[in-house]
């Protein structure tokens, strides 16, 4: 493959985009977030592309997030490289969510944070049985950003929830049953789906339905009630008190996961999901998630669990407060408070 992060090109009236960094697994920077702009821009208003395929090249995974350590480098310091990087990113993300055509996403293997920010705008949402989709910011200090605000709190019940606080790692079934993804097909059966969606541009749906295989039983069915119960609290404390007096071996493990991440994240994600699911636009959720941003990435939290999962891979992070009860909902309030309208995110202009 050529040595260019992103392959952007037209094909029989495809717009296609490929992720060609796989050493990374395809991790996000800023000049690949703006190269795939910058091609979806140039094909809005083309006529000759009828819709756009976002895939990537290997076979490693589709996108496990963003650069994480220029990420944690800048907010070591003014945070300033960071927050041109959620900038850029989350403009792509709101680009695709209004984009007039649709938008195609194989996910392929690994989705996880920035890979979830560009393929769950897609109206195509193909998974397979290498595919495996998680939001795992609570591990490292930060929260499920990139529209994590916007999809997590409108799946089914209090998955959503679920799915934040505890970063659970799903499988193509569970993906699919709960909405996060479109279609399930065999990987053997993508290069049909290409091969077809070239003969019939205008219409990624039908040529996925077409295609679709059932991937199986999906493990997470038999845990919604509990999921649903559990997880419905609007404090972090209240659902750790609910877990701990369920009694079942799924309540034990889901809290002891739960315990392990970063009490500063889980509060703030929870607040961000409650809030996201109020908010009446997808532009004001990715407003909110950038001032949010700019500042979580400067806390000892985000600091730590990049050092401890990332850098020194010892995965024993030391957490600052170190339980839920030495966040208060003032330190939230900060993190959460508007920007002077001169700093606050907004959508590129037409």
């Amino acid at each position: 493959m050529s040595e260019s992060e992103v392959l952007a090109r037209v094909e029989s009236g495809v717009g296609r985009i490929t992720l060609n960094r796989p050493k990374a697994l395809h991790a996000l920077n800023r000049a690949m977030c703006e190269a795939m702009t910058a091609a979806l821009l140039a094909w809005r208003d083309d006529d000759a592309v009828k819709s756009v395929l976002i895939d990537h090249a290997g076979e490693r995974g589709f996108c496990a997030g963003g650069d994480i350590r220029m990420i944690a480098e800048s907010g070591a310091g003014d945070a300033s490289e960071a927050k041109a990087f959620f900038l850029v990113e989350y403009r792509l993300n709101h680009l695709m969510f209004d984009y007039p055509k649709p938008i195609t996403a194989i996910v392929d293997g690994i989705v996880m944070g920035g890979g979830v920010g560009i393929s769950e705008p897609a109206d195509v949402r193909i998974a397979t049985e290498r595919t495996t989709y998680a939001m795992p910011e609570t591990g490292i200090g930060l929260f499920p950003d990139v529209g994590g605000g916007w999809f997590l709190p409108r799946l089914p019940g209090q998955t959503g929830v679920w799915l934040a606080l505890t970063g659970a790692r799903l499988k193509a079934a569970d993906t699919v049953f709960l909405g996060i993804h479109s279609h399930y097909l065999p990987a053997d059966a993508l290069d049909a789906f290409r091969l077809i969606l070239a003969a019939d541009p205008a219409h990624p749906v039908d040529v996925a339905d077409g295609l679709e295989a059932d991937p199986g039983e999906a493990p997470v069915e038999a845990h919604l009630e509990a999921i649903d119960r559990l997880f419905a609290f609007d404090t972090v404390e209240e659902i750790f008190a609910a877990l701990e007096a369920e009694g079942s071996d799924w309540a034990a493990a889901q809290l002891a996961t739960l315990k392990t991440k970063s009490p500063q994240s889980l509060k703030v994600t929870l607040r961000q999901l409650r809030l996201g699911a109020t908010l009446p636009s997808f532009a004001e959720n990715m407003a909110l998630e950038y001032r949010l941003g700019g500042r979580v990435v400067r806390t000892h939290d985000f600091q730590e669990g990049v050092r401890a999962v990332v850098v020194d891979k010892d995965n024993t992070p030391n957490w600052s407060p170190a339980d839920l009860s030495g966040v208060s909902e003032a330190d939230l309030d900060r993190l959460f408070a508007p920007l002077p309208a001169d700093q606050a995110w907004t959508p590129l202009q037409p």
